[in-house]
């Protein structure tokens, strides 16, 4: 099974009917949750960052292999993506992907991170990078069946 956490909700239409088509094309190939939490308002970063942080950890279950998404992280190709989730997916059951609020990830979920995942050292809309990060999913599952997929 593979969980997506994320902060705060996707409010374009054109965002959420993106996501929906990923999410169903994901379906035939592994069980996927998509789970959105509320943006903090507060003008303190890390009171913001604290709640989060509350937020996550209320989502994360024991033994869940977490894959924290962080500009510092570890770049992979799409082929290499595709052999790390089939890795992770022998050996664990629960792969949870996290994507942090406007101001990252509290230190505490990146310390428990078992791997910590960069798309690139650009920055990205919230809401178009979980459609990126879901597309790239999907690819990984077409790579892994050997089958066709536009380049």
């Amino acid at each position: 099974m593979i969980k997506i956490i994320c902060i705060g909700k996707i409010k374009e239409q054109f965002y959420r009917d993106a996501i929906q088509e990923y999410l169903k094309r994901l379906s035939k190939y592994t069980k996927i949750e998509l789970i959105e939490l509320n943006d903090i308002n507060n003008d303190n970063i890390n009171i913001i960052l604290e709640k989060e942080r509350d937020e996550i950890l209320s989502k994360i279950k024991e033994k869940e292999y977490i894959i924290t998404l962080e500009i510092e992280g570890k770049e992979l190709d799409s082929v290499e993506l595709s052999n790390k989730i089939n890795e992770l997916q022998i050996k664990n059951s629960n792969i949870t992907f996290i994507i942090g609020g406007s101001y990252g990830i509290h230190n505490d979920i990146k310390n428990m991170s078992n791997y910590k995942l960069s798309f690139s050292k650009l920055t990205f809309p919230h809401q178009l990078f979980r459609v990126m990060l879901l597309e790239q999913i999907y690819r990984s599952y077409k790579i892994l069946n050997n089958e066709i997929y536009h380049k």
